[in-house]
């Protein structure tokens, strides 16, 4: 719509031009003696428009010509400024499609250029870690330390990850505790840092580190859950100096956690290798009635103590009436029935036990009850039955 009102316009005036010169009596008088020069009016003002055009070109001309040098400078700039951005976008591309000898190259032509020095020479460090080439690498971070408009947080954050990456934990750490020390706590920054507690085994930081990322949502709940138990699991058996401490410790620990069936196994080995029969009985069975595991049931058995026979056999024949195909549980039942010298029932248990899943615990167990009540034949029998290499444990 705009260019059609132009072009109204421009003949608009061209058809007044045109009628001006064609009626119009007026004309111009130019006098320099003894010259007399007379012109229609119309043909003068053609030429001075004329001679305005020709005058405004080249003064343009003129001027164009004496900032010649500042243009062809500011072009240079321009193209170099594109030049650099490009080899810093193809670095960024090689690097994220593994190409890491090409993506340093680029990376070292930005910084050549001055394009982000400092964000150039980090990604060039990355790239030559990559190719496992440590010299190149520190000679980079070197270079971003140096670099101007470089950013600190972002120099430590990545010097962090390449140490986690060989390992060196306690080099990460300080890295961290020192970028913590500056500035604020990001999430990025803290699962790093969380990575260097895990590699260095303080279970107590990973633990705290889990509860902060876990309230942000900042990491997986499932990978959180893994981290949480192992990281128990290493301080039970840090804690573990006599049934006392160990028993003070677990009373610490969430109920949640204290459900999870490693956990509670982990603990319950701990507490009968200490002598804490009881409470290793007590947390089994707190354990199995929120969450069922065999490798638990297994364990309801293992103590010697006579205290609390009748209630395990008990329980256990109780959890046998919703758990009756569970190996781990029969074989439980016929070695506490053993211990009650119940010859009979404890064969049946350990019979059944070994019917729905051959264990080397279970053949041992029933030659043992064969002993003792004299069958000496059968005994043998289930001793070589548990020689067998490929039975389970």
């Amino acid at each position: 719509m705009r260019w059609l009102i132009t072009l109204l316009v421009v003949v608009a005036a061209a058809v007044a031009f045109s009628l001006a010169a064609r009626y119009g009596e007026g004309y111009a008088l130019l006098v320099y003696p003894p010259y007399r020069i007379e012109i229609s009016l119309v043909l003068f003002l053609l030429a001075l428009v004329a001679l305005f055009v020709a005058l405004h070109g080249l003064l343009r001309l003129t001027s164009h010509t004496v900032r010649m040098p500042s243009y062809v400078a500011a072009y240079r700039r321009r193209r170099r400024v594109a030049r650099a951005q490009e080899a810093l976008r193809d670095a960024w591309q090689a690097f994220l499609e593994g190409r890491f000898g090409r993506s340093e190259k680029f990376a070292a032509k930005a910084y050549a250029l001055e394009e982000s020095p400092g964000l150039a020479a980090l990604l060039a460090a990355r790239s030559a870690h990559q190719m496992r080439d440590p010299e190149r690498r520190e000679r980079w971070l070197a270079r971003a330390e140096i670099a101007p408009g470089g950013s600190r947080h972002a120099r430590l954050a990545t010097q962090a990850e390449l140490a986690l990456d060989e390992r060196r934990f306690e080099e990460a750490r300080g890295i961290l505790r020192e970028l913590h020390a500056s500035g604020p706590r990001h999430v990025a920054t803290q699962r790093l840092l969380l990575r260097a507690e895990q590699g260095l085994q303080n279970w107590d930081e990973v633990l705290r580190l889990l509860r902060l990322l876990e309230k942000g949502g900042a990491i997986a709940k499932e990978s959180a859950a893994q981290l949480r138990i192992t990281a128990t699991i290493e301080n039970l058996k840090k804690k573990a100096l006599d049934a006392e401490s160990l028993a003070a410790f677990w009373e610490k620990v969430p109920a949640a956690d204290r459900a999870a069936p490693r956990i509670a196994q982990t603990a319950a080995r701990l507490f009968i290798a200490l002598g804490g029969c009881r409470q290793a009985n007590a947390l089994i069975r707190n354990a199995l009635e929120a969450e069922w595991s065999s490798e638990l049931a297994a364990l309801y058995g293992e103590c010697r103590d006579d205290a609390d026979l009748l209630e395990r056999l008990e329980q256990c024949e109780r959890w046998l009436k919703t758990h009756p195909r569970d190996a781990a549980l029969l074989a439980t039942l016929g070695r506490l029935c053993a211990e009650r010298a119940l010859w009979g029932k404890a064969t049946s248990y350990l019979d059944a036990s070994l019917s729905i899943q051959p264990t080397r615990a279970a053949h041992v167990a029933l030659a043992r009850v064969y002993e003792r009540i004299g069958r000496e034949a059968e005994a043998n029998r289930q001793y070589r039955a548990a020689a067998d290499p490929g039975l389970v444990a």
